[in-house]
């Protein structure tokens, strides 16, 4: 076996310094485990791994080894020992029969002692359920998922498919567990972050748009998700899907609709502690707009453009100190020039950072921003998970 074979690439820092306890019990959803245990290790955390008899029968302990680099669980014969060492739990898939001796304290394997364990240490623990929808329609299991949740642990749930409640992707176990884990750190934030383009009507079936494929502001998002804050998304027209782990997303594309949608939420009862604006709003929107069609044919149609509500400008007096972050995106400037605009921009609007972009870099893709802060520290940033974990540090200093 090379190294290649079992090397992973390293996606963040959200699980680094986390040992998990994976437990797969036998439901047909342990086929995936692999690519879970994987996606675990991309994200830096170090694994157990305890499979029941039953999920042995489905997949081989062989290949789950070969996924997780770990020390793997699966008789009562095994160093028990280790367990003392974990610091989160991830039953996954959970049948409802581990559920349910867990819960009424069946020790019966290894898995159910590790639990119980767990559960005794207060560690998190998440539970993922994959089975019929005759089973996951039951009222008994309701019931059980709600007293898992009532002794402290959590549930995530995927969607139907196929006659059967299905697991919800790797990706977002993981990213939901990384939230889980780390929310218990004491500088969990709320957090308002915008993305997307805006835009205006012109007519009854035409628009004025700027472009923004809200993929920075999601990346963002969900890196923040996973470090343990809560996220509400403001979106414009977007390029993206959002992952069901967002609790709060908000669709706004119109810029005078989206910014009161964003009033609401600064006059609301929440503390929102910091804001990402990252939507690329209108600068310019329509003076007049007409309720029908224009007729194609005219040798010219000529529209008047006004300067638009700024959100930012709109927002400091209800944001109540809160850390504010805004996005500046230039054409045809020199580095020193983009930095001089993020700083007037900065001052200007009583901004707590600014991200600094030339327009050429972000259509090639290359090192295409800078981080400006208050203190006049400029930080290169050379993909979109430097700029998130930059903000990340920014925002919980």
């Amino acid at each position: 076996m090379t190294t290649q074979d079992i090397d992973v690439e390293m996606i963040s820092d959200t699980l680094v310094g986390h040992k998990v306890l994976v437990g797969i019990s036998g439901g047909i959803a342990s086929v995936d485990s692999v690519r879970l245990l994987r996606e675990l290790r991309r994200h830096g955390a170090e694994l157990i791994v305890i499979m029941t008899h039953s999920a042995q029968e489905i997949i081989s302990p062989l290949a789950i080894q070969w996924a997780s680099q770990s020390i793997i669980i699966t008789d009562w014969e095994s160093d028990m020992g280790q367990l003392e060492l974990v610091t989160s739990v991830l039953v996954c898939p959970a049948t409802r029969n581990t559920i349910a001796s867990h819960l009424h304290g069946i020790m019966d394997s290894p898995l159910q002692m590790a639990l119980s364990a767990a559960r005794g240490r207060g560690i998190p623990t998440l539970f993922v359920p994959s089975m019929h929808e005759s089973l996951s329609d039951d009222p008994v299991t309701k019931e059980l998922c709600d007293q898992l949740i009532d002794n402290g642990s959590d549930v995530f749930w995927g969607q139907y498919e196929e006659g059967r409640m299905k697991q919800p992707s790797v990706v977002d176990i993981v990213a939901k567990l990384g939230h889980i884990i780390n929310s218990r750190d004491d500088h969990r934030k709320r957090i308002v972050i915008t993305l997307g383009s805006t835009k205006c009507p012109i007519d009854s079936v035409r628009w004025i748009q700027n472009t923004s494929s809200g993929k920075t502001g999601l990346d963002i998002a969900n890196y923040l998700f996973r470090q343990g804050h809560d996220i509400i998304i403001v979106a414009g027209d977007t390029k993206v899907s959002f992952p069901k782990y967002f609790d709060e997303v908000i669709y706004e594309s119109d810029p005078n609709i989206m910014l009161q949608s964003l009033i609401s939420i600064a006059q609301s009862n929440r503390q929102i502690d910091a804001w990402i604006h990252c939507a690329a709003v209108l600068d310019y929107v329509p003076i007049e707009t007409s309720d029908i069609k224009i007729k194609s044919g005219d040798e010219e149609w000529i529209i008047k453009l006004v300067p638009s509500t700024k959100h930012i400008q709109e927002l400091g007096p209800v944001t109540n100190g809160s850390n504010r972050i805004g996005f500046k995106l230039e054409s045809n400037y020199t580095d020193d020039e983009l930095i001089s605009s993020a700083i007037t921009m900065m001052e200007k609007y009583d901004l707590n950072g600014v991200v600094a972009n030339h327009l050429k870099s972000i259509q090639s893709k290359q090192n295409r921003a800078f981080w400006v802060d208050k203190e006049g520290q400029v930080t290169p940033l050379n993909d979109n998970l430097t700029l998130a974990k930059v903000i990340h540090n920014h925002i919980t200093a």
